[in-house]
C-alpha cells in the first residue's frame, strides 16, 4: 500500500513559478512509476508529467513541455514538479499518481494504469 500526499499548490501570477511535493509512503517508492495530473473546473482530468521508476526517462503533455519539469528524490520518496511560466490555463487541482507496471511514451496518459493516487493540491494563476 502507498500513500500519496501532495503539497506546494497556491495562488501565483502568471508568469511564475510554483513547485509541488509528492511525499509517498511506503519503502517500496522506487518501484513505482509516478505521474502527475491536473484537473481544471468543469473539465476532465487530464496527464501532466510522468517519470519512470529510476527517474532517468520523462514524458510531458504538449502543453506543459519546456515549462514543467518532474524529479523525483529517492531518498525522500517525494516527486516534484516545478512550474514556472504559468498561464491561467494551468489553474487546476493537480495529482500525483503511482503505478507498479512500467510506462513508456504514451501509456503514462492512461489513468486506469495507475494504482495509487493523491488527494490533489489547488494550483491557481492570475491574470
Amino acid at each position: 500500500q502507498v500513500q500519496l500526499v501532495e503539497s506546494g499548490g497556491g495562488l501565483v501570477q502568471a508568469g511564475g513559478s510554483l513547485k509541488l511535493s509528492c511525499a509517498a509512503s511506503g519503502r517500496t517508492f522506487g518501484s513505482y512509476a509516478m505521474s502527475w495530473f491536473r484537473q481544471a473546473p468543469g473539465k476532465e482530468r487530464e496527464f501532466v508529467a510522468g517519470l519512470n521508476r529510476k527517474g532517468g526517462a520523462t514524458y510531458y503533455a504538449h502543453s506543459v513541455k519546456d515549462r514543467f519539469t518532474i524529479s523525483r528524490d529517492s531518498a525522500k520518496n517525494t516527486v516534484y514538479l516545478q512550474m514556472s511560466s504559468l498561464k491561467p490555463e494551468d489553474t487546476a487541482v493537480y495529482y500525483c499518481a503511482a503505478r507498479g507496471r512500467p510506462a513508456y511514451g504514451g501509456s503514462y496518459r492512461f489513468q486506469s494504469e495507475y494504482d495509487y493516487w493523491g488527494q490533489g493540491t489547488q494550483v491557481t494563476v492570475s491574470s
